[in-house]
């Protein structure tokens, strides 16, 4: 059997799911960031964490954002495959988050491998993991 292609549309509508992810936590529009994801989804970060549900990956974002500063999470690279449940889709994630005095901080580099569906709702990731490249601190304030 042959798994059908994505059409235009569809990988727009994928990359602006990547994107709207990284929106909805720089903007802490935590509705806009459950949009990404189906209710009983699985995110796999590796030592970070693993949750399940939209709901748990929720709460833990919002808890590691609260007493955040300045965060920026550029995503890029993005490769999206047709499967014969939906889709496939590798991108490749920069995010700085800094403390709450824009001092300090911390960059993580690295790539997300999602399977997405569509649903009701649009295409929507039901499962990521994320596979960290770099881990660094940030120090703004730091002599030279």
């Amino acid at each position: 059997m042959t798994t059908p292609a994505l059409d235009a549309d569809a990988r727009l509508e994928i990359a602006d799911v990547l994107v709207r992810y990284a929106t909805g936590i720089d903007r802490r529009d935590w509705d806009l960031f459950r949009t990404c994801f189906t209710v009983d989804c699985h995110a796999d970060y590796g030592d970070i964490g693993v949750w399940d549900g939209v709901d748990e990956l929720t709460a833990w974002m919002v808890a590691a954002h609260q007493g955040a500063g300045h965060t920026f999470h550029r995503i890029s690279n993005q490769a999206v495959t047709a499967t014969e449940g939906g889709a496939t889709a590798r991108c490749y994630v920069d995010a700085i988050v800094m403390g709450a005095d824009n001092v300090a901080g911390v960059r993580a580099v690295g790539s997300y491998d999602d399977d997405l569906v569509r649903t009701e709702a649009g295409w929507q990731i039901h499962r990521r993991r994320f596979t960290p490249a770099i881990f660094e601190g940030i120090d703004l304030g730091a002599t030279t």
